[in-house]
């Protein structure tokens, strides 16, 4: 897939999913420097950086997808020639995709301990960790049944009881509004990230505030399986993490919105969960309480507190004739 292929698949939601969106946006890197033919370094340079700010701007809210470019560019900037920058690229990138992957895995195993023989869970929108995690528990033998929400307005919820189907695990498809109607049954919310704050909050799907707010009130446990990567340094500065909001016609159709001028869709992607309404945090290394997401970013992301403080990225130059 070519750079603007992918950046075509992750803006329009053909690959859904922080994890999945950071593996297709490095495989993009790789093969973008692989066909890049100067041996001017400056050249490939600017080649390289113009196309980690065009892949990040494509979901802005996804950190993912930044900390996964950045280990990538990172590795690059080290190079003092071409070939040895491909290389680097090549490597860290394989290095990232491969530890991706057993992230995921690792994550399932220890969130697996967590859930109970005879859990009744509640999980919202299409997470690879917190299905790691469900899917590994029914793996060990433990009996739970899952309450599965749709996911208004992309139906992301459809992948997920297509997959808890495919494992045999016993789920209830329910419409997000139904979320509280439903609580009252639930043990466990297992729930992603698309980005974690250094504060513990967590950003994930809209609604997943809405459902932890519902959890605390009955007194429910929430569970948040994300990867080291989906932790947001420049948080320890204070700095927002971005909601993307996204065209109105997914909510409805421009046919229909036309007839109604004053009316306006409101379309965001995420809403931002704090901290006291999750109780566990769980990632590859192990899991944490959520006011302890600091020492991931501090210990495993390998960001520089100088380079937090300054720009998302180095200036570029060399690339045509100026700096910025």
């Amino acid at each position: 897939m070519t750079l603007e292929e992918t950046v075509v698949a992750i803006r329009g939601m053909e690959v859904r999913g922080a994890g999945r969106i950071a593996r297709l946006a490095v495989e993009a890197l790789c093969s973008h420097a692989a066909a890049q033919e100067t041996y001017d370094l400056a050249s490939f340079r600017c080649a390289m950086e113009q196309a980690a700010r065009t892949l990040i701007a494509t979901r802005p809210t996804a950190v993912s997808l930044p900390n996964a470019v950045h280990v990538v560019m990172a590795a690059m900037r080290r190079a003092t020639t071409v070939p040895e920058a491909k290389t680097r690229i090549h490597d860290e990138g394989s290095a990232f995709l491969s530890a991706s992957r057993e992230a995921v895995k690792k994550i399932g195993e220890i969130g697996a301990r967590h859930i109970r023989d005879g859990d009744v869970l509640l999980t919202h929108c299409n997470s690879e960790a917190a299905l790691a995690c469900i899917i590994a528990a029914h793996r060990e033998g433990k009996r739970i049944e899952v309450y599965a929400t749709e996911v208004r307005p992309r139906g992301q919820g459809l992948l997920t009881i297509t997959a808890l189907n495919a494992e045999g695990i016993r789920t209830n498809y329910i419409v997000d509004s139904a979320v509280r109607f439903f609580m009252q049954k639930v043990d466990l919310v297992v729930v992603g990230a698309d980005a974690v704050a250094v504060n513990g909050a967590v950003v994930n799907k809209i609604g997943t505030s809405q459902i932890a707010l519902t959890a605390h009130e009955t007194r429910t446990s929430v569970m948040v399986a994300a990867e080291t990567y989906k932790f947001a340094p420049r948080t320890i500065f204070g700095e927002q993490i971005a909601i993307e909001e996204r065209d109105g016609e997914e909510v409805l159709a421009g046919e229909i919105s036309r007839t109604l001028p004053h009316v306006t869709v409101r379309n965001p992607s995420f809403d931002v969960t704090p901290a006291e309404y999750i109780d566990l945090i769980v990632t590859e290394v192990g899991a944490i309480p959520p006011q302890m997401a600091y020492l991931v970013i501090r210990d495993h992301l390998g960001w520089e507190i100088g380079a937090l403080s300054g720009k998302t990225w180095p200036p570029l130059v060399g690339c045509e004739g100026r700096s910025e």
